[in-house]
């Protein structure tokens, strides 16, 4: 109770309903009372290692001089901390952990010099990006979202996951992603964008931005935020290893890529992540957009009048180390109108760049202030002063509930596409005898291992032989064998693009003349590399769109969803399947 005490050093004010002389007349009381130091710290997002706030962990020590993540927040000052579940930094186990984690980190930042809560982030955008994972609800990606059409659902199911990450204390979800996946080679978006189409991804965004953020009490939702502007749905290339050159004309960018943001903007939306892009036609320094007053300013403040605040995405990525060193980066992000900067290599490189920037006079103490205002306003519009705490004991009655798990398995039965039935084998609705699944899984993917093999093997009472990512000629020999004394046959597949030996899988499957169904369980795009007759796609591979699956090959529900991008052929020289392709019976 001492760190909630120490709050009281300003009013306190007596409710978290956006009122914006009450909270504008409490963010610069708060403010006041930070050095400029602390000030600077509340510019950053930490990456902290461990799995609780008092855990003593040797990369904590490397990058930062101290043992543990609560004493990294009490050194820097730090405005918010992200967690991720992989390999490197591995901060999450399960919902109970981690609700103590965050528990442990608002006190440590409650009980330092500054006494200010912390935003507590994450990515939980749902499908592939899902970083807390059963006992928690998980959702199906943001393309199956859109080729469900629904807005209601989006909603729904973005008011579930902001409920569950409350209650874990995290306050801050780096989702929607506003982008516009307009490009099939894209690396790193693809079903993490709603739609290729910009009207169908901004109804989505808005609606997904107004379940995070006004489906309950401001103490009980999280802030989301639109990603990533200026967008990156074009981008042949992946920002974690280089910068992306969009080569699209202003115009372009004006119909395609910028109307989800806007539709952000206007739905309310209390923070944007940056691109590390370069989109020379609108500004032919090709600086990233993330250190672009063109993009920042110009454009995202003074003409699109967005007031809340710029969060950079994570300053470890090539696409913003191309350029310029770290010590530059936060000070020119800065200078382009960003407020606050994710995930930098080093605090003290970062922050010492800041205050040096400062006392120089390169960057004036009010240009610190008028990000640090915009910060400490989103952290009272989610309730974070007053609600920094979350209740470890009500978490089994807010996480993964029977009603939760049920409604987000009504929404995901609603997603799921059949783009192909020529052979007339759907809906099987009475199960031949031996029915094998097969096909790609990734049993090393970070946090819960992807292996939607056996998730589906078991909603149909199936024999289940994964034959991974990259099969072996061993393993497609014997897949083959299995599919020979098989009635029928659904083989599973993710990149086919990419992936020979994945395309070797599935057409030496269909040479065995038994009934194939091949179902591409990320991308939609796999259809166009192998010609089988029946082709369904799920845009996810998490539990929940694997029963989907099974419900549909079943006919225990008749399909509804419907492609929100177009499927190209493999040389892109003509369309598949379009925009709205979608069978049902």
């Amino acid at each position: 109770m001492a760190a909630v005490t120490a709050l009281a050093t300003v009013a306190t004010p007596a409710s978290a309903a956006p009122e914006t002389d009450a909270m504008s007349s409490w963010a610069n009381a708060a403010l006041r009372h930070l050095t400029l130091e602390q000030r600077v710290g509340q510019l950053f997002v930490a990456t902290v290692w461990g799995k609780s706030a008092d855990e003593a962990h040797p990369e904590n020590k490397k990058r930062y001089g101290v043992d543990t993540p609560a004493q990294v927040v009490q050194r820097y000052h730090v405005g918010g901390v992200i967690y991720f579940n992989n390999a490197g930094t591995d901060n999450v186990d399960d919902p109970a952990q981690l609700t103590r984690f965050s528990n442990g980190l608002q006190r440590a930042a409650l009980t330092s010099g500054a006494h200010i809560p912390l935003l507590i982030s994450i990515d939980q955008e749902g499908g592939n990006v899902t970083r807390v994972v059963s006992p928690a609800s998980e959702y199906p990606s943001a393309m199956a979202v859109g080729a469900g059409r629904k807005p209601e659902d989006a909603k729904r199911l973005a008011a579930i996951s902001g409920h569950e990450l409350r209650a874990m204390g995290i306050n801050h979800n780096f989702a929607p992603d506003a982008d516009v996946n307009s490009n099939p080679l894209n690396p790193v978006i693809a079903a993490r964008s709603f739609s290729s189409d910009p009207t169908l991804a901004g109804e989505m965004v808005s609606a997904q931005i107004a379940g995070y953020q006004r489906a309950g009490w401001p103490g009980d939702t999280v802030s989301a935020a639109a990603k990533h502007f200026p967008g990156h749905g074009d981008a042949k290339d992946d920002s974690h290893y280089g910068l992306p050159q969009i080569d699209r004309t202003e115009d372009q960018w004006r119909k395609i890529d910028l109307p989800p943001f806007k539709a952000a903007i206007a739905a309310g939306v209390d923070s944007i992540m940056t691109a590390h892009i370069t989109v020379p036609s609108i500004d032919p320094s090709k600086e990233p957009a993330t250190l672009s007053k063109k993009f920042m300013t110009d454009i995202l403040r003074n003409e699109l009048k967005y007031d809340g605040v710029i969060v950079t995405d994570s300053l470890a990525m090539d696409g913003v180390r191309k350029m310029h060193p770290d010590t530059e980066i936060p000070v020119l992000a800065l200078e382009a109108g960003v407020d606050q900067m994710l995930m930098p290599p080093s605090l003290d490189t970062t922050i010492g760049a800041v205050i040096d920037a400062v006392r120089s006079g390169r960057i004036s103490e009010d240009r610190i202030n008028q990000s640090v205002l915009r910060i400490l306003k989103q952290k009272w519009k989610r309730g974070v002063f007053l609600k920094p705490f979350a209740d470890e004991r009500a978490l089994p009655r807010e996480v993964g509930t029977k009603q939760n798990l049920a409604e987000v398995q009504r929404i995901s039965d609603r997603t799921v596409t059949v783009l192909r039935n020529d052979a007339k084998l759907l809906p099987v609705k009475t199960l031949p005898g031996k029915v094998l699944v097969t096909g790609w899984n990734n049993p090393a993917f970070p946090g819960k291992p992807a292996e939607p093999v056996a998730a589906l093997a078991k909603e149909l009472g199936a024999t289940a032989l994964a034959t991974g990512a990259a099969p072996t000629t061993a393993q497609i020999d014997q897949a083959v064998a299995v599919a020979n004394g098989s009635d029928l046959v659904i083989v599973l597949t993710n990149g086919l693009r990419t992936s020979a030996s994945q395309r070797a899988l599935v057409s030496r499957l269909k040479e065995t003349g038994k009934p194939v169904i091949a179902v591409a369980s990320q991308v939609p795009y796999d259809p166009a590399f192998v010609d089988v007759p029946t082709w369904i796609t799920t845009y996810a591979w998490r539990d929940v769109s694997m029963a989907s699956l099974a419900k549909v090959i079943t006919g225990k529900v008749a399909p509804k969803g419907k492609l929100p991008v177009n499927v190209p052929n493999a040389d892109s020289s003509g369309v598949l399947f379009p925009f709205g392709t979608g069978l049902t019976w």
